[in-house]
């Protein structure tokens, strides 16, 4: 009898806990307090959610339409200045917005941005990098344009691949723009022509005289503006002893020699 009471009770608990879940579910699992936008959802929590599903992107699209994602809001309302590029969503491969998208504030509204999938994204707009992301606003970037893959991975921002003092080290007589030696934002290659005393009859005259024919390939031997630099580096790929920790030992000792003066 006594068994057949505490059954009774735990059901009971149980028939109240469903009911609450069903009729009042925000009071009961709600994870948060929604976003602003969508606070007068706060009682229809089946306007996002399937029940014994969970929350679906097709509930999301019925409202958002991808097309206009960016554009427009739900309510036709043309959007005069978006403060973020959000016209990528157009370019996805699958409409999967619960991948990045989480409604409560209680669970992070836009989650860590390293989940997202640029796989999501077509694979000749996974290229356009700036057609979503602003260029940062360090030296270096203001003096690029596109070509971003070069340095960077879609897997991570950091570590950028290139280091650029092991070619070339700037100095104060070589602080040009990117595209002043990489012509067509194309950073695979370079030239020096591009400055106007770095002409293709004076190099040539230049090096002739040394007996040097073959310096298309500047670096090689300069790897900064010090031309004593690179007649060592010249003598020592001539003996044949040329290795690239012995040019940086030349580099700081030539220079430490020339702070203590």
């Amino acid at each position: 009898m006594k068994n057949r009471i505490v059954n009774i009770i735990v059901l009971a608990n149980l028939l109240v806990l469903i009911l609450l879940v069903i009729f009042v579910p925000h009071l009961m699992i709600e994870p948060g307090k929604l976003m602003d936008p969508h606070m007068d959802l706060t009682d229809d929590c089946f306007a996002c959610h399937t029940p014994f599903i969970g929350s679906r992107s097709s509930k999301c699209i019925a409202c958002h339409k991808v097309e206009d994602i960016g554009l427009i809001t739900t309510k036709g309302v043309a959007i005069a200045k978006e403060k973020k590029n959000m016209a990528f969503h157009q370019e996805l491969l699958e409409d999967d917005c619960v991948a990045c998208h989480s409604d409560h504030k209680g669970v992070q509204s836009f989650r860590p941005i390293g989940q997202f999938s640029h796989q999501l994204i077509a694979r000749d707009t996974q290229e356009l990098c700036d057609s979503c992301h602003s260029n940062p606003g360090d030296t270096l970037h203001q003096k690029i344009k596109g070509n971003c893959a070069e340095c960077h991975s879609t897997e991570s921002w950091t570590p950028a691949t290139l280091k650029h003092d092991e070619y070339f080290r700037f100095d104060r007589d070589h602080d040009a723009a990117c595209d002043t030696c990489h012509i067509k934002d194309d950073y695979s290659s370079y030239t020096c022509y591009g400055c106007h005393e770095h002409s293709r009859a004076n190099i040539r005259g230049e090096h002739r005289e040394e007996g040097i024919r073959d310096y298309e390939n500047c670096v090689e031997c300069h790897r900064s503006g010090d031309e004593d630099e690179a007649k060592y580096i010249w003598r020592n790929k001539l003996r044949g002893t040329r290795d690239q920790a012995g040019d940086q030992r030349y580099y700081r000792y030539e220079h430490d020699d020339d702070d203590d003066d």
